[in-house]
């Protein structure tokens, strides 16, 4: 018998994430085989009147792939997966699997060649701003262990998470778009961390389980060239197979100059990758009051309460600062005291200080306000 936890989470991902509407089309593409809730995502995709399509993708064989592939062969697969894309008016990325670091010895090469043709021409250029989409994991037992948590424990948090009142966060998320469409000057302070740069002109975008599950941020965009200062993320990053921790950028002018981590090497060569990944393109506000902790999984770190995160590489089209990058990695910092502490000001107003907003119009944001 299925959990219902499973069925809700399917309802809620096809009637609100994506409104699926009748007649549109979606892909359902499946990272690491998960027949639960891929299931469940047909079913209810029948049950809104929509055509479900499914890709089944396998993280070893993806691995294979990647690594011996030529540059002839990943623009075709850009170009049969664009091809389908292009069909869709829908989409909902599912990842699963026990091994977040399969990929941590295909080579540095190897991976920006699949973010320039797969990552760019498919996601960034037809999925994103053309779909419906949202994107998940889904629990297991690697991200029990990631989370310091039993596997049941962890199945209990992931479903409260996911199945959070989502319509809720949405509406006391609209005081906080209103707050950054009026500001110019952002400046964060915490340990390690003096960083200041203009949010003047970039929309707000809010993020309430539509785009992901779980969700909980408000992002924005800095001016590319305003940038100045040193941020210093107190949480571990996985990107490209490679978990990376204590991460610390100094940026001048809008510039990333200086990039320190525990593989400098590594760390620079992605910096390296195109002239947009030393700029930023996304600054955003977490406030999940489920998720306190970091689990090495982006999906779940960066909608953390209290935390934010400052990301190199590709602006969002609603959100953007003119920045183009094949890469996009969001880090996050968090700034509750047991992490260190830390405040945000907009136009040298202290609007959130020690990971809890502070201004009235705010207050909903904290946590006890959302569950």
């Amino acid at each position: 018998m299925r959990d219902p936890r499973i069925q809700t989470l399917a309802k809620n991902l096809i009637n609100y994430s994506v409104n699926l509407q009748k007649g549109e089309k979606i892909l359902i593409e499946n990272f690491g085989i998960q027949k639960e809730l891929v299931n469940a995502l047909v079913e209810e995709t029948y049950n809104a009147g929509g055509h479900p399509f499914v890709s089944l993708k396998e993280h070893e064989v993806n691995r294979s792939l990647l690594i011996g592939a030529t540059k002839e062969q990943q623009e075709l697969t850009a170009e049969f997966e664009a091809f389908v894309m292009k069909q869709m008016d829908a989409y909902i990325g599912l990842r699963a699997g026990d091994n977040i670091n399969e990929l941590s010895d295909v080579p540095d090469d190897q991976m920006a060649l699949h973010q320039k043709t797969v990552g760019t021409v498919v996601h960034r250029e037809i999925r994103v701003p053309k779909t419906k989409w949202v994107v998940l994991r889904y629990p297991s037992s690697s991200m029990a262990q990631l989370a310091k948590m039993s596997t049941a424990g962890f199945e209990d948090f992931y479903f409260n998470v996911c199945n959070l009142d989502y319509s809720k966060m949405d509406k006391a998320m609209d005081a906080l778009v209103d707050r950054m469409n009026r500001t110019d000057k952002v400046r964060i302070t915490g340990e390690g961390t003096d960083l200041t740069f203009s949010i003047k002109d970039i929309p707000a975008i809010k993020c309430a389980g539509r785009l992901n599950i779980p969700d909980g941020e408000v992002y924005t965009a800095p001016v590319k060239e305003s940038i100045n200062g040193t941020i210093t993320y107190n949480t571990s990053s996985p990107y490209q197979g490679f978990t990376f921790e204590n991460i610390q950028f100094t940026f001048e002018n809008g510039k990333i100059i200086q990039a320190n981590s525990n593989n400098n090497e590594k760390i620079n060569a992605i910096l390296n990758t195109d002239e947009g990944a030393r700029y930023i393109g996304e600054f955003a506000i977490g406030v999940n009051p489920y998720i306190l902790h970091p689990m090495q999984d982006i999906l779940f770190d960066e909608k953390i309460d209290g935390s934010f995160h400052f990301t190199p590489g590709q602006a969002y089209e609603n959100a953007y600062n003119g920045n183009d990058s094949a890469i996009h990695w969001d880090i996050v910092n968090i700034q509750r005291p047991e992490y260190g502490g830390g405040n945000i000001y907009f136009d040298d107003e202290l609007i959130r200080e020690n990971g809890r907003f502070v201004v009235d119009d705010l207050k909903m944001l904290n946590p006890e306000n959302l569950k």
